[in-house]
């Protein structure tokens, strides 16, 4: 598989909690949607890129699930952090995270509270 934003191939993680994806070059991960919960745990091992990378790749928006072919990945924002925007796959049901998106999704603190009110609307 090739990474919907960067096209470089995905490397496959095995970790304790079960099997990712994560781009050879970008470090954005793809994760099947059942593993999302359990992966949290281990985002900090897992999510190795630099956020200020991700930044970059997340700008990116017109992109195709790397697993269902020529099916569009649909801009998502996080329901409870508003700041964190991901691609999904209305059919797999796969998520990309661009590299530091994930660590930040897996930790919830006071200041996510407040960046709700610095979010910019996607468009």
């Amino acid at each position: 598989m090739k990474c919907p934003k960067c096209h470089n191939p995905f490397e496959h993680i095995t970790t304790a909690m079960g099997d990712i994806e994560r781009c050879s070059a970008c470090k954005g991960l793809w994760l099947d949607s059942y593993e999302i919960e359990d992966m949290k745990p281990l985002a900090k091992d897992i999510d190795i890129g630099h956020k200020s990378l991700g930044k970059r790749f997340n700008e990116i928006d017109k992109v195709e699930c790397p697993v269902c072919p020529n099916n569009p990945l649909l801009r998502m924002v996080d329901a409870k952090q508003p700041h964190i925007w991901y691609e999904s796959c209305p059919t797999c049901k796969g998520r990309f995270y661009d590299a530091g998106e994930f660590t930040d999704l897996a930790s919830v603190d006071l200041t996510d509270f407040f960046k709700r009110f610095l979010v910019k609307a996607r468009t």
